[in-house]
C-alpha cells in the first residue's frame, strides 16, 4: 500500500465507468468504442473481475477534452487559411 505524507488528506477513489455509461457519456456505441481502442485512440479498459471491464472516468474525460482541443484547433487552422486567402 503506498505511503501517505503526514496531514495529507487521502485521496478519494477514482470512478469507474462500465460500458453503457461510457457510450452515454461519449456518444459512441460499443464497436466504435473497441475500434479507437484497437488503433490506441481510445482509453484502455481496466480488468474488474474475470469478464467485467470498466474505463476510468479521469480518463474518459482526458479523451473528450484532447477531442474537443482538436476540433478547436482545426477550426482556428481553418480560419487562418480562409482570410489568408481571402
Amino acid at each position: 500500500m503506498r505511503e501517505q505524507a503526514i496531514g495529507a488528506a487521502p485521496k478519494p477513489p477514482e470512478a469507474i465507468l462500465r460500458r453503457p455509461e461510457v457510450e452515454r457519456k461519449t456518444g459512441l456505441k460499443r464497436s466504435a468504442i473497441y475500434a479507437l481502442m484497437s488503433e490506441a485512440k481510445f482509453p484502455k479498459t481496466l480488468l474488474l473481475s474475470g469478464r467485467a471491464v470498466g474505463w476510468l472516468e479521469s480518463e474518459i474525460l482526458e479523451w473528450q477534452t484532447a477531442r474537443i482541443a482538436e476540433r478547436d484547433r482545426k477550426a482556428v487552422s481553418s480560419r487562418r487559411r480562409h482570410h489568408a486567402g481571402a
